[in-house]
């Protein structure tokens, strides 16, 4: 369980990694953070910027699913046998995801996506398989 947690936790640290890469590229191509209006500022940026705003709204997404698996998990009260890899497979594939989301390589994108939330749903499968 313990290793469910630290990718947890990572999970958490994701979305505000991208934040702070998007604010790079506002401040690199807008001249300036805008605070008061970020989301209008958001709309603005291009190419890399626009792709960190969106890996960083894709990253909040990823972790909502994996938090509920996770919870299915400590409410269902099994001992996951694989519940440390799929962590850790959740986690490389949310890595992965944002490297390929910022260098604009859709496919590898995609296909970390696919790797990312498949353990989520067998998470999810396992527990529903008991009851």
């Amino acid at each position: 369980m313990k290793t469910a947690i630290i990718v947890l936790l990572c999970l958490c640290a994701m979305p505000y990694i991208f934040a702070v890469i998007s604010h790079y590229y506002r401040k690199q191509q807008l001249g300036k953070v805008d605070n008061q209006y970020p989301r209008e500022q958001y709309a603005h940026l291009q190419g890399p910027g626009a792709r960190a705003v969106a890996a960083q709204q894709n990253s909040w997404e990823a972790l909502a699913i994996y938090s509920a698996a996770l919870l299915a998990v400590v409410a269902s009260g099994l001992d996951i046998k694989y519940l440390a890899e799929a962590a850790i497979i959740v986690l490389i594939g949310r890595l992965l995801h944002g490297v390929f989301y910022l260098t604009n390589l859709d496919k590898l994108r995609t296909l970390a996506f696919v790797i990312a939330v498949t353990p989520c749903f067998y998470l999810f499968y396992v527990v529903l398989a008991v009851f």
